[in-house]
């Protein structure tokens, strides 16, 4: 997304009276958008990310592929804490990606003009639609998306954890007050458990967000996204459980 835009996310309902950035379209938009996954257990050998080309390489055999939207960010989340604890650098090679491990580094393709730059995965999100990473300034400005804010990508995995382990669950909400929050953990947990609220301090203010189970592959986190929709809660995104 664009720097000015907040890097933030709601349910898209109004019954529980919460104040939200805005509302999001269901997860489903984003396979009908062509997100696409591919996840092997290969680790290729470690790179270094923020070396880019003006014509596309071959796909690292092994490798995460996935194609789909990117957008990017810098102020004013520049110089404030990442997920993983780091400070972020909108001139260094990072991007936020909501279930890749910290630690991959990403070989990022776009698919209008062919350039191409490697990031190292540091941070989540984006909590929006139809966009599957936000690459920072350097890294947007590297493959020539500044001025568009977004563009079709491709991402492959090059080196860094393995993409397939780890805990996964599903976000369904985030609210400004944290009785909404709690009224919907609430509901949901008859039906699905655990159910968590994780605290966000972002450049917009303090969000609560809403996350429901806690499963070992991120096939079986989808498959609760989609009980989660039929249910109702239309805004869910898969994440990594990074706690």
């Amino acid at each position: 997304m664009r720097a000015s835009e907040p890097r933030t996310e709601s349910r898209g309902a109004a019954r529980f009276g919460r104040v939200a950035v805005r509302a999001l379209l269901p997860c489903a938009l984003l396979l009908a958008a062509g997100c696409g996954h591919r996840r092997y257990t290969v680790q290729p050998p470690a790179r270094t990310p923020g070396a880019h080309t003006s014509a596309p390489q071959p796909a690292v055999a092994g490798a995460y592929v996935e194609e789909g939207v990117a957008s990017w960010y810098g102020e004013p989340f520049n110089g404030r804490r990442t997920s993983d604890g780091e400070i972020y650098d909108m001139n260094s090679a990072t991007a936020a990606h909501r279930t890749l491990p910290f630690g991959a580094v990403v070989r990022v393709t776009n698919l209008q003009n062919g350039k191409q730059t490697e990031v190292r995965i540091n941070d989540r999100g984006p909590f929006v639609a139809n966009r599957i990473i936000d690459l920072s300034y350097a890294a947007a400005r590297a493959i020539g998306m500044i001025g568009p804010g977004t563009a079709p990508v491709r991402l492959e995995v090059i080196s860094g954890p393995n993409p397939e382990t780890g805990f996964f669950g599903v976000q369904v909400g985030a609210f400004r007050e944290q009785d909404n929050a709690e009224r919907l953990k609430t509901q949901l947990e008859p039906r699905f458990s655990p159910v968590t609220i994780a605290a966000y301090d972002s450049p917009a203010g303090l969000f609560f967000r809403v996350r429901v189970g806690r499963v070992a592959t991120e096939a079986a986190a989808q498959q609760l996204a989609g009980d989660l929709r039929a249910r109702g809660e239309a805004a869910t995104f898969v994440v990594r459980l990074d706690e």
